[in-house]
């Protein structure tokens, strides 16, 4: 039986993706995670006892936890899901960002070359090392045009520098050292699990309690927008048919701007949870979701657009997003309203719904 070991896999995208792997794969599947605010042992709950299922907490910066963890378990894939991932952190605090998006991948690459000098030809041959990234990595884009495989890296944040660097690191380990590595680089995910600090989960927190829906700027920023499971998805084509040595744009052909995507959001809550029946938005006295709106001020460097072009994936290896927005956001809503404990349980003692990433701009003007 293979066995892949999945880093981050206790985290949003990870944690999607390690249900998928074990019901529609054959591999035992060890999840390695540091459970950091964002990452909780709640996401795996429902894979307790699961015969191809193993958990082991660790951070993957440690070079000697990860030494141990390889030697034990021989991974034949390495899916890293593990990073730090929210812009508004980076600004406040980069350091946790350099440690595991740049030493984590670093250390990751250095177990693996280490398993493979000690395996057999037949094993080196099968195995992958493949690092989950993001679009961010390219830029920022103006009104046209979308990101290509070979667009050139211009990060803006200390997140998407900082994942760069990840990237980088991983090229250069196939081209030097000759270990087959896969990159993958996602546009913007939602879906069940998100920690509630990203804009949608955050949007319908605030909303069934009737608080402010803050809006970055004028709202005019655009993501590509890609349902977990998709994205989930494409990760495994590209473990099961990406050639060694390349990267995979993975998009959801779903451009929305920030405001629209709020605004799309409040129509799937007046549908889910109607604010005739909501007590809250009773009691502050408002008629629609859509009131909550509220403009702040904009995110230090924030990237206007991102477009990703995955005509790759769709031509090499078969894949293309299986939901559009309304199904996606149908999906997450529901999963939502149905899962607020899970919401209460992740951010008690961790986060409050408050706002993070003005820390730079506050000190410039001091």
């Amino acid at each position: 039986m293979e066995t892949w070991l999945v880093t981050g896999g206790a985290g949003f995208i990870g944690c999607n993706f390690v249900r998928l792997a074990l019901a529609e794969c054959e591999a035992r599947v060890v999840v390695v995670d540091k459970l950091t605010y964002a990452g909780h042992l709640e996401n795996l709950e429902a894979l307790r006892g699961h015969e191809r299922f193993h958990f082991e907490q660790s951070d993957i910066a440690d070079r000697e936890a990860l030494r141990r963890i390889f030697l034990a378990e021989q991974p034949s894939a390495v899916l890293n899901f593990a990073a730090e991932t929210h812009v508004d952190r980076s600004i406040d605090g980069p350091g946790e960002f350099v440690r595991t998006n740049l030493v984590g991948v670093f250390e990751l690459l250095e177990a693996s070359r280490a398993l493979l000098a000690e395996s057999s030809p037949a094993q080196r041959d099968a195995f992958r090392f493949l690092h989950v990234s993001t679009d961010e990595v390219y830029g920022s884009l103006g009104p046209t045009g979308s990101f290509f495989e070979d667009t050139a890296y211009e990060p803006n944040s200390p997140y998407s520098a900082t994942k760069a660097g990840g990237d980088h690191l991983v090229r250069a380990y196939h081209r030097t050292y000759g270990l087959p590595t896969l990159i993958s680089n996602c546009s913007n995910n939602y879906g069940p699990f998100q920690f509630p600090e990203k804009l949608l989960p955050l949007m319908t927190l605030n909303a069934l309690d009737a608080k402010p829906l803050p809006i970055y700027g004028d709202g005019g920023h655009v993501r590509d927008w890609l349902f977990v499971d998709d994205h989930c998805r494409g990760v495994l084509a590209v473990l099961r048919g990406g050639r060694v040595g390349e990267k995979y744009n993975l998009g959801g052909n779903c451009e929305r701007s920030n405001l629209e995507m709020v605004d799309a959001l409040c129509e799937e809550l007046e549908r889910a949870a109607p604010v005739v029946e909501n007590a809250a938005m009773a009691r502050a006295g408002a008629s629609s979701y859509a009131e909550l709106r509220s403009f702040v001020e904009d995110r230090p460097g924030h990237d206007r657009r991102y477009a990703i072009d995955a005509t790759r994936a769709r031509e090499e290896l078969g894949w293309a997003p299986q939901h559009d927005l309304q199904s996606g956001l149908a999906l997450t809503v529901r999963w939502y309203l149905e899962n607020l404990e899970w919401c209460r349980a992740v951010q008690a003692g961790r986060y409050g719904g408050e706002r993070l990433g003005l820390a730079t701009a506050q000190k410039s003007r001091a």
